[in-house]
């Protein structure tokens, strides 16, 4: 496919650079998005060479990079194999009971209409948060972060109650007209006003699809939680780091 002195990039490359990018099968051949990824790989597999060149994959801190990668690929790895192994076996009637169980994801869903101050959250600290929590509209928002340097954008969009915790829907219905919402998260934060909620039924193959990507969610969350808790437990502390890590014992 290509050649760089004595190095080579592979077809099986390429499709490992789309599948890592979640290019659709359909678009692995539009020339635009091939000549961007396979530029990208091309300039990767050269700075590669230079730092092999210059020895520098034998610096310590490079050395404990190359490991570090090398544990995140193969962790993944394990707990993706974990989780499509118990995924493959939920059948029909798990995805009809998960549905029934969570009706305000489903049959019961609704969907505010919302005007949003968009804001990343790691540019602003809790004392940001905390001296817009009395505010009575957005404009009064947007000067208090402009005046504070934060950058943030303004639009309208949409939040569903098949997305949000229950107890922040639960104060979306029952809000007052002057009502601004926070809604923390990664990597971005909302403030909101809210214009109408509208319910809006989830049903059939939709509902089927969502609710399994939601059991997939559940479950990789639960192998991630398990795996950290077996981890603990079978670590071996030493020194000082016996008393930072030291588990309470169930009561």
């Amino acid at each position: 496919m290509a050649r760089l002195g004595e190095d080579v990039v592979t077809t099986q490359e390429l499709d490992n650079e789309f599948r890592i990018a979640q290019v659709p099968t359909d678009k692995r051949k539009d020339p635009a998005i091939v000549r961007q990824v396979l530029g990208e790989l091309v300039s990767r597999k050269y700075l590669v060479r230079q730092a092999l060149d210059a020895k520098l994959d034998r610096e310590p801190t490079v050395l404990l990079d190359l490991l570090r990668a090398r544990e995140t690929v193969l962790a993944k790895a394990a707990a993706s194999r974990d989780v499509a192994k118990k995924s493959s076996a939920i059948v029909g009637s798990d995805v009809e009971l998960y549905i029934k169980n969570n009706p305000m994801k489903f049959a019961n869903r609704q969907v505010a209409r919302i005007e949003q101050i968009v804001v990343p959250t790691n540019a602003a600290s809790q004392e940001v948060f905390d001296a817009t929590r009395e505010m009575k509209s957005l404009d009064e928002v947007a000067q208090k972060l402009a005046a504070l340097g934060i950058a943030h954008s303004r639009s309208t969009g949409t939040l569903s109650s098949a997305d949000v915790p229950a107890d922040v829907f639960d104060r979306i219905r029952t809000r007052q007209a002057d009502d601004v919402f926070l809604l923390k998260g990664q990597p971005n934060s909302l403030f909101f006003m809210v214009n109408s909620v509208e319910t809006r039924p989830l049903e059939g193959e939709a509902a089927a699809r969502q609710a399994r990507q939601a059991m997939q969610l559940d479950l990789a969350r639960s192998e991630a939680s398990l795996a950290s808790v077996e981890a603990v437990l079978a670590a071996k502390y030493e020194g000082e780091y016996a008393d930072i890590m030291k588990m309470q014992a169930p009561q």
